[in-house]
């Protein structure tokens, strides 16, 4: 099982430094990262974004993609139901949150 990263800015003048932050405290063992090119459109449908279709090519049962923020994968809801996520158990965990997750 794999931990896999996505991260993503909507602009050129962004970077996925707050991003790597969250998901630096997160404490993820072993991740391979899938970002994608400064400036992809949030407008794009995720399926449409080229790291993340890599991400999903790479992707096996049981491994675990994490974001910073669920927005950065999806802009809405619609997403969520047009079946590109079907396949995935979309439980958020806080990096902060304290459990099987997480080590003390």
């Amino acid at each position: 099982m794999a931990n896999l990263l996505h991260k993503r800015v909507s602009t050129d003048q962004q970077s996925t430094a707050r991003q790597n932050l969250v998901l630096d405290e997160a404490l993820i063992e072993d991740p391979g990262a899938f970002e994608e090119d400064p400036g992809t459109s949030s407008r794009l449908h995720p399926l449409q974004r080229p790291k993340f279709r890599e991400l999903l090519t790479y992707a096996r049962p049981g491994d675990t993609v994490h974001t910073s923020e669920m927005f950065r994968l999806v802009r809405g809801t619609g997403h969520i139901h047009d079946g590109a996520f079907s396949a995935m158990d979309l439980t958020a965990r806080h990096p902060r949150a304290r459990g099987s997750c997480c080590p003390p």
